[in-house]
């Protein structure tokens, strides 16, 4: 196999060919894929080995010390021995990889043969084609993110430890000196954290990328009047906090960063920088100086990441690993982005262009540099960097028949709500249910025909001869089950909600738009029932001419759910937000054909304990066109006030519809009022699916439309836990 090393005697480099390492107790082997260049560090390494063995004397008076003791304990000659036979020998390079498992040592027990990971560790996750990484310094990568994205992990775990020895608080202002690759990291957690962000760097490209990083000012050392500038943004009071990524054998960071903090600030120090710390500004001013060290509590503890012993959550909230998952799963949710970071990409074969490159004068600007593995040609590796966590195109099997049906999760709803008009259509067969009781399943074999049950998902997900799929599970199942449904190329219906959270819905998303001759073969159908409602549907119909905004409130008398139900478990249900008002949000969006672009949230406080706040909620919503969208959903109402009530308002006229049963249309003083039988519109929908699927037509809602109720979900939630108010970005579809 292929590893980068260097002599540590002569500083050269070489990719060295080596055998594969041996996995050792409470390891795991990683095949790698993506590994990055840490620039300041490595350049700090790489120099360090090649200058001269009195100039390393001299930088490192510590080592000197400790081969004098030796000298003194063990005499010169058998010193002199193990120092040079030390000296001839190569060093790996490198922290931070990703990869996939190829070996498990028995007594690890939660990684599996072929699970992606993030490693991190000197020593460990170096620069080579096959690495031997302790358990404690690796973690899964979520679904969705790219492999090259998560070989950034440990470098990003060292600016996200940094920010937490910062202790920012939503909307403080932090400074940023030294906007490399740290530094860049750095600004997107702490805008992640809303603080307002200024960076600062003596490099134009750093200054210009920290801005796409998200910086709200960034500021060329020399040419901007950074202490004025960073007086202005906070109000007069200087930075509440200053961070100091920079690596630099200048003083200039810490004295100016005892000039913009303000009193009684904070300065961390996550970079390798000069620390001639000016007393009078730091005592005048009181400011408190911390020390960031690496990636989190574990790092040189060598019976957390040698012998696997994990510091108790309760006790040290985030260690290294955690850092690392924190990251991750920050990436999955969209809210990191190393696109653009990355400035050069390189196959492991020429990495030595690549030290060649931070080895020089940086003539050639350079930020984020990715080392590759296997044999991938450029165009290759441009494209694995997106597409190396995406699954293939689905593959239609020719003895598949669209109208044979599937079905996973049979329970009250499911047999009340869809199973009855799937029965219904002569050209329908239901072929398989599933279910997690067989006695439930057998029940619904012969109450609605099926060929068969099974408490075997796989018996439906696989089945070569089913080409739709129902899903009416717990709603922590929807996500799972539907991406392996569509993956399998078969049509799906699932019930609502479509996944708990980013980093489920993610990998979804991306079989359609990473391949997009899936969107003319796959139907995805979200149990959005209300929009199929008649009495909505004809409230739509009567704003149809209108050319203006609307507004919409629809309040829903929710009722009271215990805390222990299973919809509000975190990882069953996704509480009562994703799991219903997802309806309403659909439903507004299907009245005022616009998707959402900005959200807001408030909740009740209550002392009552067996109530959750987000029970009792009013969500505003402003839309695309101009329309305002209201949801009051509350759970401490009166029962015997009916649940739902929508009014709308658009060109003076006005609707109201009156939980499904009563429709009151009024406009120029006349008003029409109808009665219904409280069709929330199951029936409609189902039919309005298959006919889809039959005639092989657009989706009945579409990609773009399922998504942005899904993550309007997450984002009220995002806006009652920060108190914010939460920006969404669409396209222009609309379904």
């Amino acid at each position: 196999m292929k590893q980068i090393a260097q002599h540590i005697k002569t500083g050269a480099m070489k990719v060295a060919d080596v055998p594969a390492p041996a996995i050792g107790r409470g390891m795991v082997l990683v095949k790698n894929y993506f590994s990055v260049i840490s620039a300041g560090t490595e350049k700090t390494s790489v120099d360090s080995r090649k200058s001269s063995l009195l100039q390393r004397a001299k930088s490192q008076p510590d080592e000197v010390r400790k081969v004098i003791d030796e000298v003194r304990k063990n005499g010169l000659a058998r010193t002199y021995k193990r120092i040079m036979g030390k000296l001839d020998s190569h060093a790996g390079l490198g922290y931070s990889t990703a990869g996939v498992v190829i070996a498990v040592e028995e007594s690890v027990q939660d990684i599996e043969i072929g699970d992606r990971v993030a490693c991190a560790g000197a020593e460990y996750a170096s620069h080579s084609d096959i690495i031997a990484v302790p358990r404690n310094l690796i973690t899964r990568i979520p679904q969705g993110v790219s492999m090259e994205a998560a070989a950034y992990t440990t470098i990003a775990a060292i600016a996200l430890q940094g920010v937490r020895q910062t202790a920012p608080l939503l909307g403080e202002t932090v400074v940023v000196i030294g906007l490399g690759l740290l530094g860049q990291f750095t600004v997107q957690f702490l805008k992640a954290n809303g603080c307002k962000v200024v960076g600062v760097d003596l490099d134009p490209l750093a200054v210009t990328m920290a801005l796409r990083s998200g910086a709200d000012v960034a500021l060329h050392r020399s040419n901007d009047p950074v202490q004025s500038i960073v007086q202005s943004v906070s109000g007069g009071h200087g930075a509440d906090a200053v961070i100091i990524t920079a690596g630099t054998s200048s003083n200039d960071p810490i004295e100016l960063a005892g000039q913009i903090t303000r009193e009684r600030g904070r300065v961390v120090v996550v970079g390798a920088a000069t620390m001639n710390i000016p007393r009078g500004p730091y005592y005048m001013k009181e400011i408190e100086v911390r020390i960031s060290r690496s990636y989190g509590p574990g790092r040189y503890d060598k019976d957390y990441e040698e012998e696997g012993l994990d510091y108790p959550i309760g006790y040290v909230r985030w260690t290294e690993n955690r850092n690392m998952q924190a990251y991750l799963q920050l990436l999955a949710q969209g809210r990191m982005n190393t696109d653009i970071l990355t400035t050069h990409r390189f196959h492991v074969d020429r990495a030595l262009d690549a030290y060649n490159l931070i080895e020089g004068d940086k003539s050639e600007p350079y930020v984020g540099i990715v080392l590759a593995y296997d044999d991938l040609d450029e165009q290759e590796l441009r494209s694995m960097a997106r597409a190396a966590a995406i699954p293939p195109a689905p593959v239609i099997s020719p003895n598949r028949s669209s109208l044979t049906i599937g079905f996973i999760g049979a329970g009250s709803f499911a047999s009340g709500f869809l199973l009855p008009h799937l029965k219904a259509m002569g050209d329908v067969t239901l072929d398989t249910v599933c279910n997690r009781s067989g006695l439930t399943g057998s029940d619904m074999r012969n109450k609605f025909g099926f060929r068969r049950s099974t408490t075997s998902p796989k018996d439906v997900l696989e089945d070569e001869q089913i080409g739709t799929v129902f899903i009416a599970t717990r709603h922590g199942q929807h996500a799972p089950f539907t991406y392996e449904a569509l993956r399998n190329g078969k049509h799906v219906f699932v019930e609502k909600p479509l996944a708990l959270n980013e980093q489920e819905l993610l990998p979804i998303e991306a079989l359609f738009t990473t391949h997009p001759e899936f969107q003319g073969k796959v139907q995805l159908m979200v149990g959005y029932n209300r929009r199929f409602s008649p009495f909505v549907r004809e409230m739509r119909g009567f704003f149809e001419a209108q050319r203006e905004p609307s507004v919409v409130h629809y309040f829903v008398n929710a009722g009271f759910l215990p805390k222990d139900h299973w919809t509000q478990h975190p990882t069953d249900g996704g509480g009562r937000i994703v799991g219903e008002v997802c309806h309403f949000i659909d439903t507004i969006q299907y009245l005022t054909g616009a998707l959402p672009v900005r959200l807001s949230a408030e909740c009740i406080n209550t002392d009552n304990e067996a109530v959750t706040p987000f029970d009792n909620i009013n969500i505003t919503m402003r839309m695309d066109d101009g329309s305002v969208g209201i949801i009051t959903y509350v759970s401490n109402g009166d029962a015997s006030i009916p649940k739902e009530r929508i009014v709308m308002s658009c060109g003076n006229a006005t609707a109201v519809m009156d939980n499904f049963s009563t429709l009151t249309l009024a406009r120029a003083g006349k008003q029409t009022k109808k009665k219904g039988a409280g069709d929330k519109g199951h029936q409609h929908e189902v039919i309005a699916f298959m006919n889809a699927i039959r005639k092989k037509t657009t989706p009945v809602i579409s990609l773009e439309s399922l998504m942005a109720t899904t993550r309007a979900t997450y984002a009220v939630l995002e806006a009652l836990t920060n108190h914010s108010v939460v920006s969404m970005p669409v396209k222009d579809q609309r379904g």
